[in-house]
């Protein structure tokens, strides 16, 4: 049967570089149709009958080896032939029968769908045998950028926009690194000494508005906005926000960060520097699958949620079972009255999860990576071990913690050797500056969305975790890069042709309206207000609402 040559999507999510001269231009051509508008349309008007989790009359259209292999009644699809393949002829308003039912697909839809067909070829090339192509080398994070990136251009065909001025560049440093915009005495001794960019780089990484701004992004990415009352809620208290300030102050390798996060522990012997870390867990109340859906994005880069009452429907190495495994993680964990602590038993925990066939399975612990973490399973029917003092590291402790701790043995293997850590942090970090991710949206990083560079993504974050997850290093690297400084542009997003606008966050909204006015930045009356008006960090497409227009014109 003619197929058309695509490296599967999760091997390109995984690739060590791009596959560059491999296809022909009909091929690359089918590609781009494909990932970019094709892929998008079948999954949200078709996969859900046709795709792995039903699969009426065999047929699946959410890869394309499973369009191009049709079903029960036959092909659906003849490469280069649309006129000939009932994939596109179903989409006519008087076709019988008429696909998607009881529904008109759009006509630039319909034409994407047809222009993807044409583009198939009867005689693809021969994919060539999965090896691991080597790293390329680079002298420096920042050359890497800017090399692979217009490498892209190149690619694309498309001009990048001219860079900024060293006037607007500082303006966009100090709203990304310090969380407000310059003063004006600022901005001239900037100009007057030569405009070295390196050296400001160096100095806003080395002061504490970076450590407070790396705190706020990362507060809002973990755990979302407080959403009613004091936009701080408890986390401020609580020290969550002095472990993360802490964090990003003193550069604490990332995965170490991420391993405290996950520990979850905050006791009177917890040592200074890492008493707030149980805050993610400690919010959510003893509800264990709210604490997996957060854990996933932070240590796999995607989201898992659809995956908890059956395989992902899109994403087919996302299984039920990773879901269950993360919530099985954190079920010995109980938070502790009167601290901001997370006890954890030494015993009990074990449960099963039920697909939609009634089939009932053992929930383990089971990573995104292949890896596991494993413990003995009691035997069907056995009740639960009572709970014994000497399981303890200290029996009499008012946060008890198990001499064989289940979130211990979690936390090391999800921050140990695995490479969807680094990988998630290096994207988000570039959605933050670059106004979207080499994987968009950042927080779903599976094999239904691929990397736009996916040599530049392997290459920095494998970069981070060989310097010991190293976050400054990388920041800098970013920062500092051609990309980073172009001027504005809304062509060709996909290829970071230019710098798209960005949303100010609430903080760095009311920091900049003070300096502006000559003012210190910091007023925590004015932040909260504004936080409570401008609540979106980063959203993906801003649409101000009326209050925030009335707060922005009034108040």
């Amino acid at each position: 049967m003619p197929r058309l040559l695509a490296i599967p999507c999760f091997l390109l999510f995984l690739a060590s570089g791009p596959a560059i001269g491999l296809v022909s231009a009909e091929e690359a051509k089918a590609e781009s149709l494909w990932s970019g508008k094709v892929q998008k349309i079948l999954d949200v008007q078709c996969v859900k009958c046709h795709g792995p989790l039903e699969r009426k009359s065999g047929l699946e259209l959410d890869t394309p080896d499973a369009v191009l292999k049709g079903g029960e009644n036959g092909a659906v699809v003849t490469p280069g032939k649309p006129e000939a393949s009932d994939l596109y002829l179903n989409l006519a308003a008087d076709a019988d029968p008429h696909m998607p039912p009881k529904k008109q697909l759009a006509a630039e839809d319909a034409e994407a769908v047809r222009a993807w067909i044409a583009a198939l070829t009867l005689e693809p090339s021969k994919p060539p045998a999965p090896t691991k192509a080597k790293a390329r080398e680079f002298a420096s994070g920042t050359e890497a950028i800017d090399q692979l990136i217009a490498e892209g251009w190149a690619r694309a065909g498309v001009r990048p926009a001219d860079p900024v001025s060293d006037t607007t560049w500082c303006r966009r440093v100090y709203l990304d690194l310090a969380g407000r915009i310059p003063t004006a005495a600022e901005t001239a001794a900037f100009l007057s000494g030569g405009a070295k960019r390196a050296e400001l780089v160096d100095q806003l990484l080395a002061s504490g508005e970076y450590a407070v701004r790396m705190r706020e992004l990362w507060d809002v990415f973990l755990l979302g906005r407080v959403k009613r009352g004091d936009p701080d809620g408890r986390r401020k208290g609580s020290g969550w926000w002095a472990f993360l300030e802490t964090s990003f102050r003193t550069n604490r390798p990332w995965n170490e960060t991420v391993r405290e996060i996950l520990r979850a522990r905050a006791d009177e012997t917890a040592k200074p520097d890492v008493k707030g870390a149980s805050w993610l867990v400690y919010e959510q109340k003893d509800d264990h699958q709210r604490i997996a859906e957060l854990v996933a994005p932070l240590i796999y880069g995607t989201r898992i949620d659809c995956a908890q009452c059956h395989d992902h429907p899109l994403a087919r190495e996302i299984k039920q079972a990773h879901y269950w495994g993360l919530v099985t993680a954190f079920k010995r964990s109980k938070n502790v009255e009167g601290t901001t602590g997370v006890a954890e038993s030494a015993v009990g925990g074990f449960m099963n999860f039920t697909n939609l066939k009634k089939e009932s399975q053992p929930a383990v612990i089971a990573l995104l990576t292949g890896k596991a973490v494993t413990e003995p399973w009691p035997a069907a029917g056995a009740k639960d071990e009572p709970e014994k003092d000497e399981a303890y590291l200290d029996p009499k402790a008012k946060i008890r913690v198990p001499k064989y701790s289940r979130r211990e043995a979690f936390a090391e293997a999800a921050t140990t050797g695995n490479p969807l850590l680094a990988r998630a942090f290096v994207n988000r970090m570039w959605a933050a500056f670059m106004g979207r991710g080499i994987v968009d949206p950042p927080d779903q990083m599976n094999a239904r969305n691929v990397p736009s560079h996916p040599e530049l993504l392997d290459w920095l974050a494998n970069d981070f975790a060989t310097h010991q997850y190293d976050v400054r290093r990388v920041v800098r690297e970013m920062v500092l890069s051609r990309v980073y400084a172009a001027g504005a542009s809304k062509s060709a997003p996909e290829v970071f042709a230019g710098m798209p606008e960005r949303a100010l966050t609430a903080e760095q909204l009311a920091r900049s309206w003070r300096v502006a006015l000559g003012l210190p930045p910091n007023d925590e009356g004015l932040r909260k207000a504004t936080i409570s008006a401008v609540p979106d960090v980063l959203p993906a497409a801003y649409n101000a609402t009326f209050q925030q227009a009335m707060f922005l014109s009034t108040s």
